[in-house]
């Protein structure tokens, strides 16, 4: 009978590690089912991630369009306003120099005008004074024969040279 014991006890040794695999079999089975249900959750938020990500740069490439054409029409309507000041500014530094030349003028003859009208002055100044002096000579009675006698002769020794 040790022989039948030892045969039993040799099969149940052998079976038990037996089980034990396939005990580890069911749950690594289990994990794989686990890892690959897993995997294809990655791979769909991957997916969708993706997906995601394409609309993002669509939106994206989208505004930035919009944005190069607003700023794109934000220049062109900058560079017509500073062409038209800057033709505004040219016009009126014309202008400004148009009248500044008419003042100019303006002036000298003013100064020319001046000096004739001095000089004209002047020459009525010196009329009048002649004008003057032949109504003082012309208002003086014909006496000048009897004061002519009165007066002491001038030899024309005394008088400075």
């Amino acid at each position: 009978m040790a022989n039948t014991d030892s045969t039993v006890a040799a099969p149940a040794s052998s079976a038990s590690p037996l089980s034990a695999r396939k005990e580890n079999v069911v749950p690594a089975s289990s994990k794989i089912a686990e890892l690959t249900e897993s995997r294809q959750e990655l791979l769909n938020r991957i997916q969708s991630l993706k997906t995601d990500l394409q609309s993002w740069r669509y939106k994206l490439d989208g505004q930035v369009k919009v944005y190069r054409n607003e700023l794109s029409e934000l220049k062109k309507s900058l560079n017509v306003e500073v062409e038209k000041l800057r033709s505004e500014f040219q016009e009126l530094k014309t202008t400004l120099q148009q009248q500044q030349e008419d003042v100019t003028t303006s002036l000298r003859k003013l100064g020319d005008a001046s000096e004739e009208t001095k000089e004209s002055e002047d020459a009525e100044i010196d009329i009048n004074e002649e004008n003057a002096k032949d109504l003082t000579e012309d208002a003086k009675p014909d006496n000048s024969e009897e004061d002519d006698q009165d007066l002491p002769k001038d030899s024309g020794k005394d008088t400075k040279e």
